[in-house]
Formats: C-alpha cells, sequence, structure tokens
C-alpha cells in the first residue's frame, strides 16, 4: 500500500468528494490560490474554479454564516477555519444555527455542513492560535466531531463526514500534516464512532486521540520494555464517543489511562473517565489516570510551550503510577 502524507490524504478526500458530487464546495480563508494556509487546498482552485472554491473575506461569522445557509439549501458546504481558536468568532453559527437547526425543524431542514479546521501546539504560535477546543464541541449536542490521528482515518473519516446530512466539525492538527501513513488507492470510507485498537495488550488501557495518539504509542513502546503490555486506543471521532471498545478493554486490562492535548481540566478524558467509572467500576484495580496540558493559556516560548503540553514521557510516568 501507498504512502502519502496526511494533508495529501485529505486533499484527496476533498477532490474525490467534490468530483462525486457537484454539491460539495469549499469556503475560507486563502484556500484558492495560496492553497490554505497548511496547503490542503492546493490546485482545487484550478481545478474546481471559483465558483466551488470560494475566497472568502477575513469574517468567520459570515462565510461559515453563508455555509449554514447553503447546507440548509441543498449544497455541502466545507467550511475552512484558518485557526481551530478563531471558531469562537462563528460560535453563534455552529452552536445555535447549524447544531440545533434539524431538531428544531423537526427534521425538515437539514444541515450538512463539514467545519474544517486544525488545533493543537508545538509550533510556537502562542496562547491564541495554540489551544485543542475539541471538549467544547463535543459538549453541544447536534454536532459531529472527528479528529483523525492519521492519513488512513484522515481521508476516510472526512469523506463520511462530507457525506453526512448532520453538520460536522472536522480537527486536524497542524503537526500531523506532514506525518506519513498508508493510504488505499481505491474508494474508503472510515465510519463515526468506532474507536481503533492501535496496539494491544494486556495491563493497561491508554486512550488517545490526534497527535497524542503518537506520543502514546511511543510511550507504549517504551513501558514494554518495562514490562508493562499497553493497549493503545485511538478515538477517532468524540462525538459518537465509541465507549463501548474503551469499556471492553478496561474489563480486560482493569487499568485506565486518558490522555489528550487539551486542558486537563474538563477535557473529554474527565468525561471518558466518568463514564468508565459507571460502566466499569468494579472492573477497576487502580485510580484511572489523566494526562493532559497545564490548565495555562499555550506559552509561544518554546520551553514553556514544551512543558505545558503532554508528550510520551508524561504519559509514561502515568502508566507506571496506574500499574504500581
Amino acid at each position: 500500500m501507498r504512502e502519502i502524507t496526511y494533508s495529501q490524504a485529505l486533499r484527496e478526500a476533498l477532490t474525490e468528494e467534490m468530483a462525486r458530487n457537484a454539491n460539495v464546495l469549499l469556503l475560507g480563508e486563502d484556500i484558492g490560490v495560496y492553497g490554505g494556509v497548511f496547503k490542503v487546498t492546493v490546485g482545487l482552485l484550478e481545478q474546481f474554479g471559483p465558483e466551488r472554491v470560494i475566497e472568502t473575506p477575513i469574517s468567520e461569522a459570515g462565510f461559515v454564516g453563508a455555509a449554514v445557509g447553503l447546507a440548509m439549501t441543498g449544497k455541502r458546504p466545507i467550511a475552512e477555519l484558518m485557526f481551530m481558536d478563531f471558531a469562537f468568532v462563528a460560535s453563534d453559527q455552529i452552536f445555535n444555527q447549524a447544531a440545533k437547526t434539524r431538531y428544531m425543524s423537526g427534521g425538515r431542514a437539514k444541515v450538512p455542513l463539514v467545519v474544517r479546521t486544525q488545533q493543537g501546539g508545538g509550533r510556537g504560535n502562542g496562547a491564541q492560535h495554540s489551544q485543542s477546543l475539541e471538549t467544547i464541541f463535543t459538549h453541544i449536542p447536534g454536532v459531529k466531531v472527528a479528529i483523525p490521528s492519521n492519513p488512513y482515518d484522515a481521508k476516510g473519516l472526512l469523506k463520511t463526514a462530507i457525506r453526512s446530512d448532520d453538520p460536522v466539525v472536522f480537527i486536524e492538527h497542524k503537526l500531523l500534516y506532514n506525518t506519513k501513513g498508508h493510504v488505499p488507492v481505491e474508494d474508503y470510507i472510515v465510519p463515526f464512532g468506532q474507536a481503533a485498537i492501535k496496539r494491544p495488550g494486556d495491563d493497561v488501557t491508554l486512550v488517545s486521540l490526534s497527535r497524542t495518539v503518537l506520543h502514546s504509542l511511543e510511550a507504549a513502546e517504551a513501558a514494554a520494555a518495562e514490562g508493562i503490555d499497553v493497549e493503545v486506543i485511538d478515538l477517532r471521532t468524540t462525538v459518537p464517543l465509541d465507549i463501548e471498545t474503551i469499556v471492553r478493554s478496561v474489563r480486560k486490562t482493569n487499568r485506565l489511562v486518558v490522555a489528550h492535548e487539551s486542558h486537563r481540566r474538563l477535557g473529554i478524558g474527565a468525561e471518558i473517565v466518568a463514564l468508565v467509572q459507571e460502566q466499569a467500576f468494579d472492573y477497576l484495580d487502580a485510580p484511572i489516570e489523566r494526562v493532559g496540558a497545564m490548565d495555562i493559556p499555550i506559552p509561544y516560548s518554546k520551553p514553556l510551550e514544551d512543558a505545558a503540553l503532554p508528550d510520551a514521557a508524561d504519559i509514561l510516568t502515568a502508566l507506571r503510577r496506574v500499574t504500581a
């Protein structure tokens, strides 16, 4: 199987879905001539033209609102937010309009909208461009949330998102775009709500998502050298959340660590901990460990940013504690 980058996998998904369905179109800042800030949309303007690759003003509220209207009237828009942090500017359009329209119309109106964006630190982009906000979108009923960690899932999940009749917030990580992985040439999708077991193990369950999956796999390999057999689970989506796979694993390993780059306080890890406590408490042989970013704005300074964000060493420490 061929290897391509995460960004190439996303571009292939966009290209194939735009060719498959003439109602699929793109909106966003610098997505045309420039090809997007992370170059995912390079070449799409030339291929599909300015009526389907729409350069927008710097107004997230404006073009996400336009995308909601387009979705309600038969199009399948993909709105790209240059940075996830800017989603707050379009929060009413996402939280109050896209998320609620299908419910409030009794199913008569659908909003097949994808909001593509990236998040996370590690590049020294500062506090206003480095947040991980998946928990906020996971909290709002009516929105699906996909967070791929590798090129295969990036392509398959994005194709599923574009074909969905519900709004999807599709979250990428800025440090994953150049990572490579196996991606089939033939058409495929990755269903929402199906977590992936990236590494089987018997001693402790390690649940993660996005770039932190790479840290988790690194930590699991280091733990194996110490005799700790770690099962690594990649969530893939937080809405729907595949809690069944997590609980099944915990019932086997009797221990759980949850790791993510978002802030530890009220992160997705807290919800997973609560669900496991409710559904598998009697199987736990040790307190659950959570690993996340410090509850501070993400620093610009590289040494401080590295200290604030979780890495493989932090996860390994949690694995040691839960298996001690």
